[in-house]
């Protein structure tokens, strides 16, 4: 089964969305936003992007993380994984 997009309301009444996998599991969560429209936009942008982000590695290089290591992935900007 395919993955989806859920829209729904926060306890502060903001919209936000989360990805599920095919497996129902939540794969990633979006921030909040002030209206619909603004959410469903977000949502388009993850789907626009995704397919060319590239994953920046800031746990490798210490706390100063100047010299993060760059990868290739399927990760969106507007989004943030969850755990």
């Amino acid at each position: 089964m395919a993955g989806k997009f859920e829209v729904y309301l926060d306890a502060r009444g903001k919209h936000r969305f989360r990805l599920k996998a095919g497996n129902g599991q939540i794969i990633a969560v979006g921030e909040s936003y002030e209206s619909m429209a603004a959410c469903l936009n977000g949502i388009e942008s993850i789907r626009k992007n995704a397919a060319d982000a590239t994953l920046n590695d800031l746990t490798s290089q210490g706390p100063n993380m100047k010299h993060a290591m760059k990868h290739k992935a399927g990760a969106g900007s507007g989004m943030r994984a969850h755990k």
